[in-house]
C-alpha cells in the first residue's frame, strides 16, 4: 500500500515539474525563494480574510473537527491542530534528513567548518531569550515564550538573501544555511526538553520500543520506506499520549533513513535518504507549510490596542528577533575571529555578516510553532503572532537592504 502511495506522489509530483504547466510557473516551484515567496502569500492571505467579513469562515475553516478512531481509541482535534501535529511531523522529517545529509557529507561534516556558524547559532539562541525574559520578567506566566524569538525559519531567510541578488557571495547563504541547520538542531532539542506535557510512562516506555526498532532498521541498512512509515506512525501515537511532541517522531525516523544502500561496489550508489528528501521536499514546501502559515499566522486586529502590541510578550519576541538575533549572531562572530578561534568564509566580509544577522531574525515558521506550543490562551497567541510577523518583517526589511545596497559588490576574478 505504502508502496503506491509512494508511486502515485511520485508520479503526480513528475507531472507537475514537466507537463504542460507554464515553463516560467515550473522555473518558479524550482527556485529556492519560492518556498518562502508561497509562505509569504499565505500569510498576507490569512491574515486579510481574518480581517474581513470572511473571518467568521475563517474562524470556521481552522476549528473544523477532524477525527481519526481506531477501536475504542480515537483522537478528534480541530484542523489547525492536525497541521501543526501531524502535517508539521514532514517538515521536521524534512529539517532532520537535511541535517543528516550536512552531518555525514555535507558543509557539517568539516570540523574546521563548524565552529563559527554552530556558536554563531547559539548566540543567536540565547541573546533573543534574555532579551524576550528581560521584557516578561514581572509576568511569570508569560515566561514559557522564552524560545519564540530564538528561531530562524530557512525558507523566508533564503528567499529575503537570493533576492537581494548581486551583492551576496556564495560563502554567505552557506553561511545563513549553517546557522539555520544548527538553529532548527536548537529548536529540536528545546522543543523535546521544554514543551512537552506532563509525561505518561507507559506510552513512553513503548515509545523507546519504537526508537529501538528504527535504530535496528537502520543497523540492518533497510532501504524500503514501508518499515519506517509503519514505525514513524507508531511512534506518533506513542508520542502523542506521552505527552512528548509528536514532532519528534518526524525527526527519529529523519535520522534513521539510511543515507546510502548497503552496496559498497556500486560507484553511483543509491541513497534512500535523499531519495526520501527529494520526494518529501516540494511537499512540504509548497502544501505543508503554507497550509501552516494559513491556520496559524491569521491575527485578528478587531479590539486589539496598541497597549495590546507594545505589551511585554509581542514586545518582548519582536525585539529578540530583531535586536537579539543580529547581537548574538554578530557579536559571536567577531569575537571568534577577533580571538583567531574561527575565520570569516571566504568572500564575506563585516558588513554581510551584519546583513546574515539581520536575515537570521525572520523566525516566522518555528517562532510560531513553539508559541501555539508555549500558550494556550488564544489572546496571547495572538499577542504572539503580532510579534513574531512584525520582528520577521522589520528583519527581513533591513536584511534585505543591507545585503543589497549597504555591501560591496561582487569581484568576479577573471
Amino acid at each position: 500500500m505504502c508502496y503506491y502511495l509512494v508511486d502515485v506522489i511520485h508520479i503526480f509530483k513528475e507531472v507537475l515539474m514537466v507537463s504542460n504547466l507554464p515553463r516560467l510557473v515550473r522555473k518558479f516551484i524550482a527556485t529556492e525563494s519560492a518556498a518562502g515567496l508561497v509562505m509569504i502569500g499565505s500569510l498576507v492571505l490569512a491574515t486579510v480574510i481574518a480581517n474581513s467579513f470572511m473571518h467568521d469562515w475563517y474562524e470556521s475553516f481552522i476549528h473544523i473537527p477532524i477525527g481519526l478512531t481506531v477501536g475504542e481509541y480515537g483522537i478528534v482535534t480541530p484542523f489547525k491542530e492536525w497541521v501543526k501535529d501531524v502535517l508539521m511531523v514532514f517538515f521536521f522529517l524534512v529539517v532532520a534528513m537535511e541535517l543528516k545529509v550536512e552531518i555525514l557529507e555535507g558543509f557539517l561534516s568539516r570540523p574546521g567548518q563548524v565552529r563559527l556558524p554552530l556558536l554563531a547559532a547559539l548566540g543567536g539562541v540565547i541573546a533573543p531569550a534574555l532579551i524576550y525574559l528581560a521584557y516578561n520578567h514581572t509576568t511569570p506566566e508569560h515566561h514559557a515564550g522564552w524560545a519564540i524569538p530564538s528561531a530562524t525559519d530557512i525558507a523566508f531567510a533564503l528567499a529575503v538573501v537570493v533576492l537581494a541578488g548581486k551583492n551576496v557571495p556564495p560563502s554567505a547563504k552557506i553561511f545563513l544555511l549553517a546557522i539555520a541547520i544548527f538553529d532548527d538542531l536548537f529548536a529540536i532539542i528545546i522543543i523535546a526538553l521544554f514543551y512537552s506535557a506532563g509525561l505518561a510512562y507507559t506510552p513512553l516506555l513503548m515509545a523507546f520500543a519504537g526508537f529501538a526498532a528504527l535504530m535496528l532498521l537502520n543497523a540492518r541498512n533497510v532501504n524500503a520506506m514501508t518499515p519506517y512509515t509503519i514505525v514513524g506512525i507508531y511512534l506518533w501515537f506513542c508520542l502523542h499520549h506521552a505527552g512528548i511532541h509528536t514532532t519528534i517522531a518526524g525527526v527519529a525516523v529523519g535520522m534513521a533513513i539510511p543515507l546510502r544502500d548497503g552496496n559498497e561496489d556500486d560507484d553511483q550508489r543509491y541513497s534512500p535518504l535523499k531519495h526520501c528528501m527529494h520526494l518529501l521536499h516540494g511537499w512540504v514546501s509548497f502544501l505543508v507549510l503554507p497550509l501552516f502559515a494559513f491556520t496559524a499566522a491569521g491575527i485578528d486586529f478587531t479590539g486589539m490596542t496598541m497597549d495590546m502590541l507594545l505589551s511585554p510578550v509581542p514586545l518582548g519576541i519582536a525585539l529578540g528577533l530583531f535586536f537579539g538575533k543580529q547581537i548574538g549572531i554578530f557579536c559571536t562572530t567577531w569575537l571568534l575571529v577577533t580571538l583567531r578561534l574561527a575565520r570569516l568564509p571566504e568572500g564575506m566580509g563585516w558588513r554581510h555578516v551584519y546583513g546574515v544577522s539581520l536575515v537570521a531574525g525572520i523566525g516566522f515558521t518555528m517562532s510560531l510553532f513553539i508559541g501555539l506550543l508555549a500558550f494556550d490562551s488564544s489572546q496571547v497567541q495572538q499577542m504572539v503572532k503580532a510579534g513574531v510577523i512584525f520582528g520577521s518583517l522589520l528583519a527581513s526589511i533591513m536584511g534585505y537592504l543591507m545585503l543589497r545596497y549597504l555591501c560591496p559588490p561582487l569581484r568576479h576574478k577573471n
